[in-house]
């Protein structure tokens, strides 16, 4: 992969606010292509809010959203559509439709999206659900799945259309550790072998140390602290060391 591509996703000093409460506060930081970031800090803080502007969802009161070089909060609906596109969305709950197939929930972005025959797009899903351990699961309802089978069952649907960022927000959310982990492998694999760049919301420390690059605490909507894991294990704030010591075990 060449060194002199843009960032994948950059915020710069990006501020907002709902009402009286102001959940992002000058928030910055960079993601190179094909690495991950983790974003971690308690409840409320501006993660889940975070990844939302990443994909245009939201727009910051002051601040720049660039996602792939392109300065996203500048773009007219129609203009963010293909950049969208290019980002996968791996939700806490899966978002599965429950009133159709396992199946024709992974091919329900390739029909709205890419040109292809009934016989293409059958066999693109039956990949996309081999490469996260579901295959023959095509005709299951989202229903009789497990929470780590939806959980995979999710992030095939939304690696569909090969995107080159993955937005995850807790990926280990109703996980039992062992199935926890094995959702971890599935995403440290796409940013091994696809060069898939992650920004990953989680509370798991044993995720974060896993699949993050670099990890970015977040505090009423401030970044306290930001670097690699060993960086934050010597932070000498105290709210860091003791949410990387209490949720050290996942």
């Amino acid at each position: 992969m060449s060194d002199d591509r843009p960032p994948a996703v950059e915020l710069r000093r990006v501020t907002k606010a709902f009402g009286d409460r102001r959940v992002l506060d000058d928030v910055s930081f960079v993601v190179p292509a094909g690495r991950s970031l983790c974003l971690l800090g308690r409840s409320g803080t501006g993660k889940s809010v975070t990844l939302k502007h990443i994909v245009g969802l939201i727009a910051p009161d002051r601040g720049e959203v660039l996602v792939e070089g392109r300065d996203i909060t500048r773009l007219s609906s129609r203009q963010l559509a293909p950049i969208r596109q290019r980002i996968g969305f791996l939700f806490q709950n899966a978002a599965l439709f429950d009133s159709i197939t396992v199946g024709e929930n992974v091919a329900f972005p390739l029909r709205r999206h890419a040109a292809l025959d009934e016989a293409a797009l059958r066999a693109r899903v039956r990949q996309l659900l081999d490469d996260v351990g579901l295959g023959g699961e095509d005709d299951t309802m989202p229903a009789e799945l497990s929470g780590g089978m939806r959980k995979r069952a999710g992030l095939a649907r939304a690696m569909a259309l090969s995107p080159s960022i993955l937005l995850v927000d807790e990926p280990s959310a109703g996980l039992d550790p062992v199935t926890s982990g094995e959702v971890d492998t599935l995403l440290a694999g796409l940013r091994a072998h696809a060069g898939t760049t992650l920004i990953v919301v989680t509370h798991n420390i044993d995720s974060a140390r896993v699949l993050g690059d670099e990890l970015v605490f977040l505090d009423q909507g401030r970044v306290l602290a930001q670097g690699p894991v060993e960086a934050l294990d010597r932070s000498e704030v105290p709210l860091v060391r003791e949410f990387l010591r209490a949720h050290g075990t996942g």
